[in-house]
């Protein structure tokens, strides 16, 4: 009897919730409509990763194979190469560019001059808001033989080449554009968790006698540290969906070598090759992966500092 009660005393809390605040929730149902339609629905189309997919049949009436598009992919002498380079590019972004903004919050944060703080802000701020083909645009002319970088390597090598057609250099290039691109806009939530510090921590700090760089050490850092952890679990979560749009569009065949990635294989795959199946079962595969990256990250990460996604 008490139990119905506290149902029946649950449910009108929902509903007078709901009869105060309709507008909030009505404001609610066009996001839940975009991820009904856009992210849910269409993972009915999964199926034709077991499917010999044939879309005059659809997806009911194609023929049936199971795990053998799974088996063509990790058996095929393509998969090590994509895993390879899909590892190789996604670890050595999240981990060579994931300080980059935390440092750039922290120095914006000790700038005392208004004027010059934010012109650094519109500086790095501006590449995330330039278009990814004029970015690539840009990444080309500067690598080329005859490119500002190009020539400052010629200086050092004796060799005047262009970078983009050299193998192992497409990494560093893909790293450090990223850098280039994404370091203003990250370092925005960090700068979001620095207004969050209280300010009596830095006056004591400096009464007990700490300098500008203790007090970043000791108080700046360590408030930084949840937010440091839930934005690094993200990012080891989506190691395997290395977008294929700036790697398409920098990357040529003389360098698949170590530029070609899962995602632009599916993607040439799919609509180049117009084997339907065999790319959404490696779409399929890299999901997966990425799930499993998440729930290690967050599990790892809530045993060592007590906090997580979840």
């Amino acid at each position: 009897m008490q139990k119905q009660n506290t149902k029946i005393l649950k449910q009108g809390s929902w509903a007078r919730d709901f009869h105060k605040n309709w507008s909030l929730y009505l404001m609610v149902l066009p996001v839940l409509a975009f991820y009904a339609i856009f992210c849910y629905k269409p993972m009915y189309g999964l199926i034709m990763s077991f499917q010999d997919f044939n879309p005059r049949l659809g997806f009911l009436e194609s023929e049936w194979v199971g795990f053998e598009h799974f088996r063509l992919f990790f058996t095929s002498s393509d998969f090590p190469r994509l895993l390879r380079n899909t590892l190789v590019i996604s670890f050595s972004t999240l981990i060579i560019s994931f300080p980059f903004p935390v440092l750039l919050a922290i120095f914006l944060n000790e700038i005392r001059s208004t004027g010059f703080k934010r012109t650094i802000q519109t500086v790095s701020y501006l590449p995330h808001f330039i278009s990814l083909v004029v970015i690539c645009g840009m990444i080309k002319t500067f690598v080329s033989s005859d490119g500002i970088i190009g020539q400052l390597v010629a200086v050092f090598t004796g060799e005047r080449t262009n970078l983009l057609l050299q193998p192992k250099a497409f990494t560093p290039i893909y790293v450090i554009s990223k850098i280039w691109q994404t370091i203003g806009w990250d370092s925005i939530i960090y700068l979001s968790a620095l207004t969050s510090i209280d300010q009596q921590m830095y006056e004591a700090a400096e009464i007990d006698g700490a300098g500008r760089f203790k007090k970043m050490w000791h108080i700046t850092l360590p408030s930084l540290k949840e937010t440091m952890i839930v934005l690094l679990i993200m990012g080891v979560g989506g190691v395997m969906s290395l977008g294929y749009e700036k790697i398409m569009l920098l990357y040529s065949p003389a360098i698949y070598e170590t530029s070609d990635v899962i995602s632009t294989y599916v993607y040439r795959t799919g609509f180049g090759s117009q084997n339907w199946s065999y790319s959404a079962a490696i779409g399929l595969f890299n999901s997966v992966i990425n799930l499993m990256l998440v729930i290690t990250a967050n599990k790892v990460a809530r045993k060592l500092n007590g906090s997580g996604l979840w």
